[in-house]
């Protein structure tokens, strides 16, 4: 995976060339991520769903973050990027049953990892059941729903921490769980994505 060839870009999204994984978090260069936020109704409560990453990740192992996503390899499109939620979820979602919610940059450092990142980001609207997903050991290592409106107050600084429900694969089984999470069980993204994320996604919610 290291050995990924991405494209690689100015800060104003000249392209300048391609660049292996590994460099392009070594040396900060920005290139083009693929996010996919599922939403979903019960009755009249939205949630949102977010995956837990694998405790094999190298970045960020076990924290939750967005329901799927993953880079671009430098020759996919954005449309292309549906393949992460194939490979990731196990779910085969066409491009255009996708809500763009626009691209979002942003930087963030982390240890040895600079990640410099434009972030094409699109909504779900799914009548999936947690049960239905197929989750990508490597990656993913389970999938929790929370409610948006929870969701928001928790990234405006109003709630400490967040309720969740869901399921986690400890040795290979699943186990369901319903608990509550802080910050620190999350992807340091900066808030400034979190609170755009949420302005978005209420716009297109029903």
């Amino acid at each position: 995976m290291e050995e990924e060839q991405l494209k690689i870009f100015d800060m104003n999204k000249n392209e300048i060339g391609i660049a292996t994984r590994d460099n392009v978090h070594k040396f900060g260069y920005w290139h083009e991520v693929f996010h996919c936020w599922f939403v979903s109704k019960e009755e009249d409560t939205h949630y949102i769903h977010l995956q837990r990453r694998s405790k094999e990740k190298k970045d960020y192992p076990n924290l939750l973050d967005i329901t799927a996503a993953g880079h671009l390899l430098a020759d996919e499109t954005v449309q292309d990027g549906v393949r992460e939620i194939k490979e990731e979820l196990g779910m085969d979602i066409a491009y255009e049953k996708l809500v763009p919610l626009g691209e979002f940059s942003y930087s963030v450092k982390h240890g040895n990892l600079i990640d410099n990142e434009f972030a094409n980001i699109f909504l779900y609207n799914s009548e999936h059941h947690l049960n239905d997903f197929i989750l990508q050991a490597e990656e993913v290592s389970g999938m929790v729903k929370a409610r948006i409106k929870d969701f928001e107050q928790f990234w405006l600084g109003k709630k400490e921490k967040i309720k969740i429900t869901g399921f986690v694969f400890t040795k290979g089984e699943k186990e369901w769980m319903e608990k509550y999470v802080g910050r620190d069980q999350f992807v340091p993204h900066q808030d400034s994505f979190y609170r755009f994320i949420i302005e978005k996604i209420k716009a297109q919610l029903t």
